[in-house]
């Protein structure tokens, strides 16, 4: 089940990973790799998925085991929407290896590093 789950949040099945949470899913649940629901659904350019896990309580700033963070997936994507969400939420641009701001700057997200500012 844990596996399907983690599949939910990289397909953006928002209301389906949604329905598991509010049953008692730990919106939390880390895969062999660290990753979160939150840290997948970024990388995978989920953002309702994001939204919804950030307004149930996603730890913002949860690292995976290389030290990379949900923001920083979401700049790597190219994903505004998805790094909207974070940033308004709260989450540190500076964080994580490497920061988001360095990825931004790395792969000239304009759009992204003026969100970021």
């Amino acid at each position: 089940l844990a596996n399907q789950l983690f599949d939910l949040a990289r397909e953006g099945e928002t209301a389906r990973l949604a329905a598991y949470i509010e049953a008692g899913a730990p919106v939390d649940m880390r895969n062999a790799n660290g990753d979160t629901f939150l840290i997948l659904a970024a990388y995978h350019d989920a953002p309702d998925t994001v939204a919804m896990l950030i307004a149930s309580g996603a730890d913002l700033e949860a690292e995976n085991e290389r030290g990379q963070r949900a923001l920083t997936c979401a700049v790597f994507k190219k994903d505004v929407a998805s790094a909207r969400h974070l940033i308004e939420a709260g989450a540190d641009p500076d964080a994580g290896t490497p920061t988001a701001r360095e990825t931004a700057k790395m792969f000239g997200v304009a759009e992204i590093e003026a969100l970021l500012s």
